[in-house]
């Protein structure tokens, strides 16, 4: 492990952080109103805030797009060396983005320009090579990142095979590095969601760091030690037609960042970050590579242990419904942006500001999956229910079961409530016949 100097700072309390991030060191349960995410300073942290606000004034984009975007493609520019461990269980530094904005006037694209620019002056290989778009299949992908292929091959004299040798048929892919930019997401969940594709198997493989393998006669290729990246773009009307409760649920969405982005401000004459600014920061960025290239393992300081052991509980506390399980990774997400933070100050371990920065980060992420998905559980059944609930005020078992004109069967209606009630979002009560005769009726109310 590379030797540097280890920054130091005043230890940071919980109940400042809490004090800076709202209230929380996570964002609080969801309910059915939620304001838009706001980025805290505390998440402009170092080499990664100090970038932000340089090109914060020459952009229409939104910081945490740009924050977001820097962080990934460091990532996935350091490569797989740096790690950290939970257990036996290994976290690399890639990571998986998608930028949700209520329309394509977000300046997505725009908050990735001058990162990836930034980026590649330092390391133009990875820029030129390692950057791609078009995610299909799970196939697909395994290619991009492809060991060499071998076959073997009868030897022959004369028309008699003698022996057998063995061929390179492919030579494979040397750079395991892969950072996959998307500007249409939804494409990707379409994709994801036929039957027989295997792309969401592989990224969440892929995002795990494990060997990437599909067992088909029509796949050969394979994928050893692989480092992949995603960031998607995507409006919030195509993010909730196209996840489905079973891409939540399966791990699909929980390996993914979501941020909100809007566009920050209106520049007709377009804006560029002055040459001199961007000689210096890729000088800086390409310093923190080499860096973070040299480092194995990450661990924290006591500090850092000190203040995770206060926020654990917290982080992997579950929360329901399907922003429960699209923020269930909180742990395993804040582990690898804390890495991140140490990196690009050059440390060898996580100290609290770098922790601090990460949980700062997380809660932007964690307010924004609330913010786009509301209360929304997973069960289209469900969500019906709770949205026809909030309209109306209170509704009778009766109602809800007339709102598909009875062709729903009153088993689903029945897991759905159950699913509402366990979420905290409806309860109910008996109202007396009118007249006193005849069965009680059940009334369902939203919370």
């Amino acid at each position: 492990m590379a030797e540097a100097a280890v920054p130091t700072s005043p230890p940071f309390a919980v109940q400042d952080l809490q004090r800076r991030l709202g209230g929380r060191t996570s964002a609080p349960p969801p309910r059915a109103s939620v304001s838009s995410p706001a980025l805290s300073d505390l998440a402009l942290h170092g080499l990664a805030g100090e970038l932000v606000r340089t090109i914060d004034p020459h952009t229409e984009a939104d910081s945490a797009a740009i924050l977001s975007n820097l962080l990934v493609l460091f990532g996935s520019a350091l490569g797989r060396t740096p790690h950290t461990r939970v257990g036996d269980t290994r976290h690399g530094v890639n990571l998986n983005v998608v930028q949700v904005g209520e329309s394509s006037k977000g300046r997505k694209d725009t908050a990735m320009a001058t990162p990836r620019r930034l980026i590649g002056i330092v390391d133009r290989e990875w820029e030129s090579h390692r950057i791609i778009t078009g995610l299909s299949s799970g196939e697909g992908l395994i290619w991009a990142v492809r060991d060499s292929i071998e076959k073997t091959e009868p030897i022959r004299e004369k028309r008699t095979v003698v022996g057998y040798q063995t061929v390179i048929e492919d030579p494979g892919v040397q750079d395991k590095r892969l950072l996959v930019i998307e500007e249409e997401f939804a494409s990707v969940l379409q994709r994801a969601r036929r039957e027989g594709n295997t792309l969401s198997a592989v990224l969440r493989q892929a995002w795990d760091g494990h060997d990437l393998r599909v067992l088909t006669k029509t796949s050969p290729a394979s994928s050893t030690a692989p480092h992949v990246s995603v960031v998607g773009h995507i409006t919030r009307d195509e993010l909730l037609r196209n996840l489905d409760s079973t891409e939540a649920a399966n791990g699909f969405a929980n390996r993914f960042l979501w941020v909100w982005v809007k566009r920050s401000k209106c520049l007709p004459e377009g804006g560029r970050v002055p040459e001199d600014q961007i000689v210096t920061l890729s000088r800086r960025l390409g310093q923190a590579l080499q860096f973070g290239r040299r480092i194995d393992e990450i661990r924290r300081d006591d500090q850092a242990k000190a203040l995770w052991k206060e926020v654990y509980a917290e982080l992997s506390e579950g929360r329901p419904g399907l922003v429960g399980a699209i923020t269930a990774r909180a742990e395993a997400q804040v582990l690898r942006l804390s890495s991140l933070y140490a990196l690009l100050a050059e440390s060898p371990v996580i100290c609290p500001e770098h922790l601090a920065a990460a949980l700062a980060f997380w809660n932007y992420c964690e307010h924004s999956a609330r913010f786009v998905f509301g209360d929304a559980v997973g069960n289209p059944v469900a969500d019906r229910i709770l949205k026809a609930l909030r309209a109306n005020g209170s509704m009778t078992q009766d109602g809800i079961v007339n709102l598909w004109g009875r062709n729903v069967p009153a088993v689903a209606i029945t897991a759905a409530l159950e699913t509402l009630v366990c979420a905290g979002l409806v309860t109910s009560t008996l109202r007396p016949p009118d007249g006193g005769r005849g069965r009680p009726a059940t009334v369902w109310m939203a919370k």
